[in-house]
């Protein structure tokens, strides 16, 4: 039997009648406001709980895909471009469309974010080179930001009330944690089974629910600031300025690893300051800027936004390197690694359930704040101890804390940061709160990569030469010098055949490079614990922030 509409509203702690809504704005300053009744509700956040599905499938699923498509349209010197691509306009835009759906409404660019990422969505699966698949990544993640921007305010637009707000959130969760779970396994199998095309083609069914219920049941809402379109002008420099200003972080990011600080990496570099300096002196000129200078002047929004850089920086690491861990220091075969790293994902989704039961009584709520970064320092704590021989139960038991720690951190910044500025600027401040994520995890990705390769690098020769004293064949020595051998069985097998007819076992050096890759992850997974402990200092400074209706400041 199913459960009752009245067993399903008292989960949700549906009252509409009794809301409070005492420091929020009435439904008269909110064009095209109504109370909605729980069904409406309920539909609509489903339409953005797809959203946040079609996003978790997009970063996990065409991964898995990768191999196989670069074998097909044979353009390898493209592969990171069909990740950096689709990241590349994401990040760029994701701002810009936050600021316009305050000043605009958010339901036309929710609709259209949905549109243009199916489209997308198609036009990958239908490629025939590398440069048109990189273009049509770019496609969708212009969607993508569009999505970022503007879907995930909208559930503040419909729940005023901050408590109603973090109960309605765990549904969204639920689905990002059910799309990054399967995703992996999911994109193997769709590729195994129909194709590499397939992979993106499985976001036209989920693109086209999530159409529906937004087109149908999502409420057009729109803030005072915004209700005279005449009066509003775009601030299309600062537009221009902070997209040029991301986009050149993003590539500075990306290049340093690769070609260390050459002449194109300071040209980045001075793109990037140069950027911010102008796009700081067109916002302070502007009548409707895309970034408010002053929101800045909140003192505990800059450290929500600073935990916000902290959280990226841990999740996006734990997300990269655990599987390089799991595959390439400890040797399981990607399936068993895939098995192992899963808890990750879905505790996330669990994190959020148990903390919309958990923070709304708390006396100070952003004790689960310190909480959940305290759970992601134990996790990053116990990676960094783990060896081949560790229990496998140890390895889970750290990545589920990892994830829980997570669940318990995401929505309640969002919550904590609208609950300061006013309604008419929920679109910029999550906009901010998902670009300063981003941040984080292309800083902490590149960091630790940084640290992992150097560190392996270091290690690595000096092992070698403790089984070879006579001296390492040169050819050898320099595949044992990229960790990535430890992850392609081809070159495992041309080091097996490079060692025939020499007293060392491959088994042996093979062994001895995984000992120095576990511990330069393990120097990584060091960096992500200091990163938690300054996420808890900052937590302490923030301990008077309570859970109550969001401000209105129009």
């Amino acid at each position: 039997m199913f459960p009752s509409h009245s067993f399903i509203a008292r989960v949700f702690s549906w009252k509409p009648a009794v809301v409070n809504r005492s420091n929020a704005p009435t439904n008269t300053e909110l064009q095209g406001f109504a109370p909605l009744d729980f069904s409406q509700a309920l539909l609509a956040m489903i339409g953005i709980a797809l959203v946040s599905m079609l996003i978790a499938l997009d970063q996990t699923v065409v991964s898995t895909a990768l191999p196989s498509i670069v074998e097909d349209l044979k353009g390898f010197e493209y592969y990171t471009w069909v990740a950096n691509g689709y990241l590349l306009a994401s990040i760029a835009v994701v701002p810009v469309f936050g600021r316009l759906g305050d000043l605009f409404g958010r339901k036309p660019f929710v609709v259209a974010s949905v549109v243009i990422f199916t489209i997308g969505s198609i036009l990958c699966g239908l490629a025939d080179s590398m440069p048109m698949l990189v273009a049509a990544r770019a496609l969708q993640g212009l969607g993508g930001g569009m999505m970022v921007g503007n879907a995930f305010a909208s559930v503040a637009d419909m729940f005023p009330d901050a408590h109603a707000r973090v109960r309605w959130q765990v549904v969204i969760a639920a689905a990002y944690g059910i799309g990054t779970a399967s995703g992996p396994s999911l994109g193997g199998l769709l590729t195994e089974q129909y194709g590499w095309r397939s992979t993106f083609l499985i976001n036209l069914p989920v693109g086209l629910a999530s159409l529906y219920c937004l087109w149908r049941y999502l409420p057009a809402i729109r803030h005072p600031q915004g209700t005279s379109r005449a009066k509003v002008r775009i601030d299309i420099a600062g537009a221009l300025l902070i997209t040029w200003v991301l986009a050149s972080l993003q590539l500075f990011v990306e290049r340093v690893p690769e070609t260390g600080l050459a002449g194109s990496t300071w040209l980045l570099l001075a793109a990037v300051i140069v950027g911010t300096v102008l796009f700081l002196i067109c916002e302070h000129r502007a009548s409707h800027p895309i970034i408010p200078l002053d929101l800045f002047r909140e003192r505990d929004l800059v450290m929500l936004l600073g935990l916000s850089v902290l959280m990226g920086f841990i999740m996006f690491s734990l997300l990269f390197f655990t599987p390089l861990l799991l595959q390439g220091g400890f040797g399981l075969a990607p399936h068993e690694a895939g098995l192992l790293a899963t808890p990750l994902a879905v505790c996330i989704a669990i994190g959020s359930m148990l903390n919309t039961r958990i923070v709304v009584r708390l006396r100070r709520p952003v004790k689960i704040l310190t909480t959940g970064f305290t759970f992601m320092l134990v996790a990053s704590l116990a990676l960094a101890g783990t060896q081949i021989r560790t229990p496998h139960l140890i390895l889970v038991a750290a990545l589920m804390l990892a994830g829980v720690g997570l669940g318990f951190s995401i929505n309640n910044l969002n919550v904590f940061s609208q609950n300061i500025v006013g309604r008419e600027r929920f679109g910029i401040i999550t906009a901010l709160l998902q670009s300063t994520r981003m941040v984080g995890g292309m800083l902490g990705t590149t960091l630790i990569g940084t640290v992992v390769s150097l560190r392996y690098a270091s290690n690595i020769d000096a092992k070698v030469q403790l089984l070879f004293p006579s001296g390492t064949p040169a050819a050898l020595a320099e595949r044992l010098r990229d960790p990535q051998v430890l992850l392609d069985t081809q070159g495992q097998a041309q080091i097996v055949d490079a060692l025939r007819g020499m007293p060392i076992r491959p088994e042996t050096l093979l062994a001895a490079a995984r000992e120095v890759l576990v511990d330069a992850v393990h120097s990584g997974m060091l960096a992500t614990a200091l990163a938690a402990v300054a996420a808890i200092v900052l937590t302490w400074r923030l301990l008077h922030l309570r859970l109550a209706p969001a401000k209105a400041q129009s």
